[in-house]
């Protein structure tokens, strides 16, 4: 599969199509810093080294970073009621960007006009395709949410878990879970589980039966679920033996059995595709604005992009990327089968439904919240 096949403001500066590290012009009446914000853990560290680094070196922009991203659009209405936007750029998910564009709070942009081309000539909106699917985003990467699970269970008897219902099967597979303490992916989970179609899943989760279909499928193992609030916990909760199996963004699992050498394998069945990128929060004053355009303009570059992915198996989503993703930085290990868009890793997989999320979230997030507490 490839990203094309998967998947307006005027800018205040105006840079050559095709720009490159080496000859990046210079940014008139900008800011001398900048603040991002993301997610923290191995998907930060990767855009430090694939962006942050190599554009301070070039332009000596000092970054300041901010790990807030899974409350985004939370901070970002309350900054926007107090009339005091703190944050340049905010890296979020798809739905998250589609609400805020909604919102109003995320400014509207024209990609080919502030982005580069594809280094295959393409344009900005060619090369990233499907992924850039609202006014408001600037696609990054394309990662998938999957499983985790120990290799050496001894309750398991030899047992492997081969599928995603492995999750509920408390029987052969015994032992704490880790789990988002969010409805998205779980309640999708929990019905592919219960025997919902693919197609359907949607159909059914909009009707109030099928949200309490969900959460009556994930109170058959809701006493062995340890939830959690950021990407990090679930591969640090593997490492340490305190879960046996659990969900997580596939490059945090890359991290903790690559790069940590820990008893785990990934369990790629049912993943969930995203999309991940950055919002621009509306209202930046003008030399703010011009920083942040100059920086994105050399981030989501094709060689940038490719750049990232020597340091976390998320793909590229711009298609000219794809060539160049080789080895990992410092391991030498090759990254292409790692990623979540290798054909051998989407046997079975769903992709986000962005406007479905966009469109229910506030209220399928208050009935999760309130079952979590019962």
């Amino acid at each position: 599969m490839t990203i094309r096949g998967l998947l307006s403001a005027t800018a205040l500066v105006t840079l050559p199509v095709a720009a490159m590290a080496q000859d990046l012009p210079p940014c008139e009446n900008c800011a001398d810093s900048i603040t991002v914000v993301s997610w923290g853990g191995a998907y930060q560290t990767s855009q430090i080294k694939a962006y942050a680094e190599p554009y301070a070196a070039m332009t000596g922009t000092t970054f300041t970073w901010d790990e807030s991203s899974s409350e985004a659009v939370a901070k970002l209405r309350a900054m926007n009621e107090a009339g005091n936007i703190t944050w340049d750029l905010v890296d979020v998910e798809g739905p998250d960007s589609q609400r805020l564009c909604d919102e109003g709070l995320a400014m509207e942009v024209d990609i080919d006009e502030i982005l580069a081309a594809g280094d295959d000539g393409s344009t900005p909106r060619e090369d990233f395709g499907d992924s850039a699917f609202n006014d408001c985003f600037i696609p990054q990467i394309v990662f998938s949410t999957t499983f985790g699970y120990r290799t050496n269970v001894e309750e398991w008897g030899g047992r492997t878990p081969d599928n995603l219902c492995a999750l509920f099967d408390l029987e052969n597979f015994p032992g704490k879970r880790s789990l988002e303490r969010r409805p998205k992916k779980n309640i999708e989970w929990a019905l592919l589980c219960d025997g919902v179609e693919k197609d359907d899943l949607y159909d059914v989760l909009s009707t109030p039966e099928g949200i309490e279909r969900a959460l009556a499928k994930l109170d058959t193992i809701k006493s062995e679920v340890i939830w959690w609030s950021a990407g990090a916990e679930t591969p640090q909760r593997l490492a340490d033996g305190e879960v046996v199996m659990g969900s997580t963004y596939n490059g945090r699992l890359f991290s903790v059995i690559v790069e940590q050498n820990q008893p785990v394998n990934m369990l790629w069945d049912w993943q969930v595709f995203d999309f991940d990128g950055w919002i621009i929060p509306e209202g930046l004053p003008e030399d703010r604005l011009n920083r942040v355009l100059h920086f994105l303009h050399f981030a989501t570059d094709t060689q940038r992009l490719a750049d990232q992915a020597k340091y976390i198996s998320y793909g590229p989503a711009r298609a000219s990327s794809q060539p160049l993703v080789s080895t990992h930085a410092d391991l030498g290990v090759e990254m292409a089968p790692h990623m979540p868009t290798n054909p051998e890793n989407q046997k079975n997989y769903r992709v986000n439904n962005i406007e479905w999320w966009a469109d229910n979230q506030d209220d399928v997030e208050a009935r999760f919240q309130a079952w979590l507490a019962q």
